[in-house]
């Protein structure tokens, strides 16, 4: 390997430690070199066992901020999530109490409050709450207890609830799984839908943040309908799927792609 490579290779883990994953194009951009090349310097490090690839990027394993089911999504429509947090982050101003709901589109979000200052982030997402710690100096975290889902990094459940109920946070942002036309925003997991119910009425202001995907996906618990957010943030809205539920009511539907 020459003096060239391994400084690439340095490079790639130092923004791993920061950032917790990494995509091909961010590689190629930040060192200027091609695709061809970042990817090779991604599965060297593989091999090597200095970090794990996921579809178009890597995550860390040293920092194990994004594991298990994370892993498996946190390269999947990151453009768009990536387009939604940038236009969530708009509605967040520096001094607020921000409600972040769990998963990779959250995690995006909080990225993209790293210029707001001083924050507080509400979450039970534990890699959100880890990111927080380490990447935003000037952001406070409060953590919601509950049942650890395994495999997740997340809690959930009555306990999670109870401390919900003695919080106002300014904004909430809340990522449904899927979103059904005809009835409404939908999860996975029958411990996180009530919870997310919780995160939709705790808030000065509700946005839901949702990629195009989620609309037709599959979800099996109920937890809310449009008319429960304020602000429903997609980087598009296929069919006018969404937009048809809306009628008279005062949701507002932002497109940001």
């Amino acid at each position: 390997m020459t003096e060239f490579a391994e400084e690439r290779r340095a490079a790639i883990l130092s923004m791993l430690e920061r950032n917790s994953s990494v995509q091909v194009a961010e590689v190629a951009d930040a060192l200027g070199v091609s695709r061809v090349t970042a990817r090779a310097d991604l599965d060297a490090l593989a091999r090597d066992g200095k970090l794990r690839r996921t579809h178009g990027g890597a995550v860390s394993l040293s920092r194990t901020l994004t594991v298990s089911i994370q892993d498996l999504r946190v390269n999947v429509n990151v453009e768009a999530k990536r387009a939604i947090a940038r236009e969530a982050a708009k509605f967040v101003e520096p001094g607020q109490s921000v409600l972040v709901d769990t998963g990779t589109t959250g995690l995006e979000l909080v990225r993209a409050l790293g210029d707001r200052g001083e924050v507080t982030i509400v979450t039970a997402d534990l890699t959100i709450a880890d990111y927080v710690d380490r990447s935003m100096p000037s952001a406070e975290v409060v953590l919601l207890g509950g049942a650890l889902r395994k495999g997740h990094r997340y809690t959930s459940g009555a306990v999670a609830v109870s401390a919900l109920s003695m919080l106002r946070p300014d904004v909430a942002f809340v990522c449904p799984t899927a979103f059904a036309p005809g009835r409404g925003f939908m999860t996975g997991y029958e411990g996180m839908a009530e919870l997310k119910r919780a995160f939709l009425a705790c808030a000065g202001t509700t946005c839901v943040l949702m990629d195009a995907s989620k609309v037709g996906a599959r979800g099996l618990f109920f937890f809310g309908d449009v008319g429960d957010a304020d602000v429903i943030v997609m980087e598009k809205d296929p069919e006018g799927a969404v937009a048809g539920c809306l009628g008279d009511l005062p949701t507002r539907l932002d497109p940001c792609g």
